[in-house]
């Protein structure tokens, strides 16, 4: 309770095998959790976890000399929890403990305190959500078989799936895929803007929206950032981006959906063509792959322990493939593409990301000239044929992470889209279609969904373990 400052000087469990900092000898206070605990006799070890992946061996060794006091510690060690948090003053004394990350050196404990006591009964051990899916198939023959964690009771209890080292890691990922997103933007000469999230209409035709009361007239919560980083070109504001929530009322029960996920958002004025912003879209999605590999190699060595997967493979330049192209693709692996202004099927998709592999050898492609019946009003047509578009979408590993176009700026083009698409004009539409007639530079813009990005990046069989706290048709908790 913070009822006074000890003066204590706790160090980091990561920092104990660095013989600069500490060495045999030294006295240390650390807080961690108790990850496991063992009595044998009048012996006892203990492993204490920081942040998930650090861990440190304490051990307390009965005192012949004053047994008494030494059998009231052993017992009040007894008592202790795994997953509790304790603290513990000891001394450094040289080691070698293959158990721990910190191998050389173990904490020869001189005093101990439970700070908070986790419950006797846990929904399940840490150490049972760390394994692999081959670990736990493997020991399913065995006389001691690994208990199988379903997806609802590690979502029930996300919390304790977050301790697990890789699920952890995971998280730590996708700060890093928010932080190269912007140091790669701000370095191409954008800004960051925050728009609103409760808005007078539909933001995105043919997506679901959720509403709700808004002082006696129905809001919905936003569906992406699109109209306003529309407005923002339209005040001038050249190059803009957010990192912000995105809502969809889809009642879509798939290993890729959510209802609310983080939009990483970008627009930006063009000169010539939208090539330009799929150029710019290239080298930040290039800095954020080798950034990855780059800033996070302990964490991803982590994750890939638990969740195989190898780094995104990608070009030096963007590879472009047409909309035609993809079509020929898929009519020669026996699919049947109609007229080829349909949209596709997740079986296309990930049978284009396997053609692309094996024919310019890269993870990370990017396809144009969607039909344009398949695309938001907002979205420029094609110069050349008006039954397709100037619009693209990104794929890493054969599915979809990003969606983008050139966007309309000509008012009244704009106008006879939304009626060609029977979408009536509303507040929110109304201000946005003013911003046009006032002057608007030709621009162009995606949206991608981070989560998707982190799921695919590190080849997971499901969005939702690439999100903190998902929210699907079905999960509004925790």
């Amino acid at each position: 309770m913070s009822r006074s400052r000890t003066g204590r000087d706790f160090v980091n469990v990561k920092d104990l095998e660095d013989e600069e900092k500490h060495g045999s000898g030294d006295t240390v206070w650390l807080r961690g959790r108790l990850h496991s605990i063992r009595v044998k006799g009048g012996s006892c070890f203990l492993v204490v976890r920081q942040d998930s992946f650090h861990t440190v061996q304490a051990v307390f060794f009965k005192d012949k000399e004053n047994p008494e006091l030494s059998q009231k510690m052993i017992k009040y060690l007894k008592s202790l929890t795994e997953e509790s948090i304790i603290d513990i003053e000891g001394i450094l004394e040289t080691a070698d403990v293959k158990s721990c990350s910190i191998q050389n050196v173990e904490v020869k404990i001189q005093r101990i305190h439970s700070v908070t006591k986790a419950a006797s009964i846990l929904p399940f051990l840490v150490e049972d959500a760390s394994r692999s899916e081959a670990e736990v198939d493997a020991s399913q023959d065995t006389d001691r078989p690994f208990p199988r964690l379903g997806q609802e009771l590690r979502l029930d209890n996300r919390w304790m799936d977050l301790r697990a080292p890789a699920n952890n890691a995971i998280m730590r990922i996708q700060s890093m895929v928010c932080q190269l997103f912007r140091e790669s933007l701000y370095s191409q000469g954008f800004i960051e803007i925050h728009t609103p999230k409760l808005i007078a209409g539909e933001s995105e035709s043919g997506a679901g929206v959720f509403t709700t009361d808004y002082f006696g007239q129905t809001a919905c919560l936003a569906q992406s950032p699109q109209l306003f980083k529309q407005m923002a070109i339209s005040s001038d504001l050249t190059r803009v981006f957010e990192i912000g929530p995105v809502f969809r009322a889809e009642n879509s029960n798939t290993r890729r959906h959510l209802c609310e996920f983080t939009g990483l958002d970008l627009e930006m004025i063009i000169s010539d063509h939208y090539m330009e912003t799929l150029e710019v879209i290239h080298e930040m999605f290039k800095h954020i792959f080798t950034g990855l590999e780059s800033k996070m190699s302990k964490e991803l060595a982590v994750i890939r322990e638990q969740y195989e997967s190898e780094p995104v493979t990608f070009t030096e330049e963007p590879c472009v493939l047409h909309w035609p192209e993809a079509m020929e693709i898929l009519k020669e692996n026996d699919f049947d593409i109609g007229d080829g202004t349909g949209d596709l099927t997740g079986a296309m998709e990930t049978t284009l990301g396997k053609v692309v592999k094996e024919k310019y050898g890269t993870d990370f492609f990017m396809l144009d000239k969607y039909p344009m019946e398949i695309r938001p009003f907002y979205t420029m047509p094609d110069p050349e044929d008006p039954k397709f578009s100037n619009s693209y979408d990104i794929f890493i590993r054969g599915q979809e992470i990003c969606s983008g176009a050139q966007r309309c700026h000509d008012p009244e083009l704009l106008t006879e889209i939304l009626e060609q698409k029977g979408i009536e004009s509303g507040e929110a539409l109304d201000a946005y279609v003013r911003s046009f007639r006032d002057g608007i530079f030709p621009h162009a813009g995606a949206g991608i969904g981070l989560e998707r990005v982190v799921f695919l990046y590190l080849g997971l069989d499901n969005v939702r373990k690439a999100s903190m706290f998902p929210r699907d048709p079905n999960r509004c908790a925790p």
